[in-house]
C-alpha cells in the first residue's frame, strides 16, 4: 500500500488493481476500479499466441499485462499510478522485460515522452532509464524512436527532466546505432551545453546541487557517446573539451571518473590533443595519477599515452614529475587495464632521451623485461616492447637487454600473431643487432630466421620493420654470408617485396639487399632471380628515403660485374644523376655518387652519364666535407676524362 501526492491510495495485488482517490472539489470520494474485466475494447483482447501460452506464463507476466491494460485505458492520474507501481518492480527480471515489450507497454512509455505532461514524462524516463540497462530493451527503445524524444527533452526548462533524459541516453547509447542516432538529432551539442550550467559560487547551494546534477548526467551521456570517433569530433566542435577541463577541477569527486573517461577517449583525436595542451589539462592528468583509484589512474595514464606522442607533452609530463607515479603503478600487475595504460604512457614518454634517463634511474627497463616473462595480454606486451624499442636507442640499454634474459623473451614473441607487437619487437631486435656481439645472441635463439620469416607476413609495417632488423643482423654478423646461405630460400621473399607499393618497405628491402651484396656468391644468387630489373623499376621516385637505400643497393650490387652493364641497360643512370640535382638530402648525394662511380667502369654508362649532365654536380661534390663523397665524385669524373681522351 502506498500514498501518492498525499491524496491517492494505491493498492495492487496479483489478481486486481484498485485506484482510490478523492476529488476535493466535490467533497466526496470516488472509487475507480480497474480489473481484468474493466475494459472490453478490442485493444484489450488477448492475442491468440498469448492465449496458447497463458497456462505456461509466470504470474509476473500476467501482473505486467494487467498494469499495461490500465496504462492504456487510464487517464493521467491512472497513468502516474501505474508508473509508480512499475518502478517498484525488479527490471533485471527478463520475464518483466518480455512482458512489458510483448504487451505494448514499452511503446506507451516512449509515447509518454511526447505528452508534455511533466509527471508522466518523469515517470516514463525513470522507467526507461532502468530498462535501457538491458541490451534487448535498449535496442527496442531505439527502434521505437525513444532516443529522438529523449534528445528533444534535453531542451526542456525543467532540470529534473533534462537530467533524467541524459542518464537514459547514457544507458541507451551503448551500441553504434544508438550513438549515431543521438548525433544525427543534435544531441551532442545539447549535452555539451548542459556541462556549462554549473552555477557559480554566488548561487544558492540548492541551485548549485541541481546544476551539478544536470552536468553530471550530461557527462555520463557524453561518456557513452564518446566511444564513436565521429562523436569525439562533435564533442570537440561543440566546445566540450574546455568545459570538461573545468569539471575536472570541480570539487565534486563524482565528476572525476566520467570526465576523465571522456577525455581519454577524445585524446586520440589530434584536434582534441591541441585543446588539451592549450587548456593545460596534462597537469590535471598527472595530479590525478596520485589518487588511489585504479579506474581514475587508468584513464589518466591512457590520456597521457595518447597525448605524449607529441614532443611538447612528452617533456611536460617529465617537468610535472609525472614519470615517477607511472613507474610506481607498474607494480599493479593484477589490473591489466591499468597496466596497459601505464606501459603505453611509458612507451610514448620514452621518445625523449631525458625521460629515458629518468626511467634508468628507477630501473624501469628491468621491470619492463620482467613483464615479458610474466603472462600478460597483448596490449601490455605491445607497449612494453615499444618502450624497450626506445630504451635500446642508448648503447648501455642494448647491452643490458642482450646480457640478461630480455633478448630471449623478445625473440620468443616473434612467433606471436599480433602484428603491432611484431613491429615493436623487431624494432628492438634491429636496434640491438647494431652491436656485433648481440647478433650472436640473436642467432643463438634463432632470431635471424624468425625475423626473416616475417617478410612473408602480409602487413607492410611488419615487413618494413622486419627488413630493417634483418639488414642490421646481416651487416653486423661475423659470419653473415653463411647466415644468408643457410636461409637461401628466403631470397625469393626479398625479390617479391621489391613489388611492394609501400616506399618504406621498398627502402628497407633495399637495405637488406645492400647487406647481402657484400658477399659475391649470395649477390650472384640474388642477381639470377631478376634483381637488376626489379631495382631499376624503382629508380623513378621522388622519395628521398627510397632514393638513399636504392642508390646504395645499386652501388653494392655492382660488386657482381655483369650487373654494371645490366643496370645501364635497365635505365638507372639518368634517375641517379637526377638525384644529385634535385635532392637536398646529403645521404642521397653520397650513395647516388657511390652508385654512379661503380657504374662508371662501363664505357656505355659513361656516355649516358655525360649526356645526363653528371659532371657539374660531381665537380661540386669534389669539394665536399664528406671524404667518401669526394672520392666517388673524383673517380666518376676521372673515368669520364679518360674516355674523352
Amino acid at each position: 500500500m502506498k500514498w501518492c501526492n498525499g491524496c491517492v491510495l494505491f493498492v495492487v495485488c496479483s489478481h486486481k488493481c484498485y485506484f482510490l482517490f478523492r476529488k476535493r472539489s466535490m467533497g466526496t470520494d470516488f472509487v475507480q476500479h480497474f480489473s481484468e474485466t474493466s475494459s472490453e475494447s478490442e485493444d484489450d483482447e488477448e492475442p491468440k499466441w498469448f492465449l496458447e501460452r497463458k497456462k505456461d506464463l509466470a504470474p509476473e507476466f500476467l501482473h505486467i499485462q494487467k498494469l499495461v491494460r490500465i496504462l492504456k485505458a487510464g487517464d493521467q492520474m491512472a497513468t502516474v499510478l501505474v508508473i509508480v507501481a512499475l518502478l517498484d518492480l525488479d527490471w533485471t527480471n527478463e520475464t518483466f522485460q518480455l512482458a512489458l515489450q510483448d504487451t505494448g507497454g514499452l511503446q506507451i512509455l516512449v509515447n509518454l515522452l511526447d505528452t508534455g505532461e511533466e509527471r508522466c514524462m518523469t515517470g516514463s524516463l525513470k522507467l526507461l532509464r532502468e530498462l535501457c540497462q538491458s541490451v534487448q530493451m535498449r535496442q527496442t527503445v531505439v527502434d521505437l524512436g525513444g532516443l529522438q524524444h529523449m534528445v528533444m527533452i534535453l531542451d526542456s526548462g525543467v532540470q529534473q527532466l533534462k537530467a533524467l533524459a541524459a542518464v537514459a541516453i547514457a544507458n541507451a547509447a551503448q551500441f553504434r546505432r544508438a550513438r549515431r542516432t543521438v548525433r544525427k538529432h543534435n544531441g551532442i551539442k545539447k549535452l555539451v551545453k548542459m556541462l556549462s550550467c554549473v552555477s557559480n559560487s554566488a548561487s544558492l547551494k540548492e541551485d548549485q546541487e541541481k546544476d551539478g546534477e544536470v552536468a553530471y548526467y550530461g557527462v555520463l551521456a557524453l561518456w557513452s557517446l564518446s566511444k564513436s570517433s565521429k562523436n569525439k569530433k562533435e564533442i570537440y566542435k561543440a566546445g566540450g573539451i574546455p568545459l570538461l577541463g573545468r569539471l575536472l577541477r570541480s570539487p565534486n569527486g563524482n565528476m572525476l571518473i566520467p570526465v576523465m573517461g571522456i577525455l581519454q577517449e577524445c585524446a586520440s583525436e589530434e584536434n582534441c590533443q591541441a585543446v588539451i595542451q592549450t587548456e593545460d589539462l596534462v597537469k590535471d592528468f598527472v595530479r590525478n595519477l596520485h589518487k588511489n583509484n585504479d579506474e581514475l589512474q587508468t584513464y589518466c595514464a591512457n590520456s597521457i599515452f595518447k597525448c605524449a606522442a607529441d614532443k611538447q607533452t612528452c617533456d611536460l609530463v617529465r617537468k610535472l614529475k609525472g614519470l615517477q607515479p607511472l613507474i610506481s603503478l607498474l607494480s599493479k600487475r593484477g589490473n591489466k587495464k591499468l597496466l596497459a595504460a601505464v606501459t603505453g604512457a611509458i612507451w610514448k614518454c620514452s621518445a625523449s632521451t631525458e625521460n629515458v634517463a629518468i626511467f634508468q634511474e628507477y630501473n624501469t627497463q628491468e621491470v619492463l623485461v620482467a613483464l615479458l616473462a610474466a603472462y600478460q595480454p597483448d596490449d601490455v606486451l605491445v607497449n612494453v616492447a615499444g618502450a624497450l624499442g626506445e630504451f635500446v636507442q642508448m648503447p648501455v640499454n642494448r647491452a643490458a637487454i642482450v646480457k640478461g634474459q630480455g633478448m630471449k623473451l623478445l625473440i620468443n614473441l616473434l612467433n606471436d600473431p599480433n602484428q603491432v607487437l611484431l613491429v615493436n619487437v623487431t624494432k628492438v631486435v634491429g636496434a640491438c643487432a647494431t652491436d656485433e656481439g648481440s647478433v650472436a645472441v640473436i642467432e643463438e635463439f634463432d632470431g635471424v630466421r624468425l625475423v626473416w620469416s616475417l617478410l612473408k607476413v602480409p602487413n607492410e609495417d611488419v615487413q618494413a620493420s622486419a627488413a630493417w632488423a634483418l639488414s642490421s643482423c646481416i651487416n653486423n654478423a661475423k659470419d653473415a654470408a653463411e647466415i644468408v646461405k643457410s636461409l637461401i630460400s628466403g631470397l625469393y621473399a626479398i625479390i617479391d617485396l621489391l613489388n611492394s607499393p609501400n616506399n618504406t618497405v621498398l627502402a628497407s628491402v633495399c637495405a637488406v639487399i645492400s647487406a647481402i651484396a657484400k658477399d659475391k656468391e649470395n649477390l650472384g644468387a640474388l642477381s639470377s632471380m631478376g634483381l637488376v630489373p626489379s631495382l631499376a623499376r624503382l629508380a623513378d621516385t621522388a622519395d628521398d628515403q627510397l632514393r638513399r637505400y636504392l642508390a646504395e643497393a645499386i652501388g653494392r650490387c655492382c660488386n657482381f660485374d655483369p650487373n654494371i652493364a645490366a643496370f645501364g641497360e635497365a635505365g638507372v643512370i639518368v634517375p641517379l644523376v637526377t638525384y644529385l640535382k634535385q635532392s637536398e638530402d646529403i645521404s642521397v648525394h653520397h650513395y647516388a655518387a657511390m652508385a654512379l662511380s661503380e657504374l662508371s667502369w662501363d664505357p656505355k654508362n659513361l656516355v649516358t652519364m655525360h649526356k645526363a649532365g653528371v659532371v657539374k654536380p660531381m665537380t661540386t661534390f669534389m669539394a665536399s666535407d664528406d671524404e667518401e663523397l669526394q672520392m666517388f665524385a673524383a673517380k666518376c669524373v676521372e673515368h669520364i676524362r679518360l674516355l674523352a681522351s
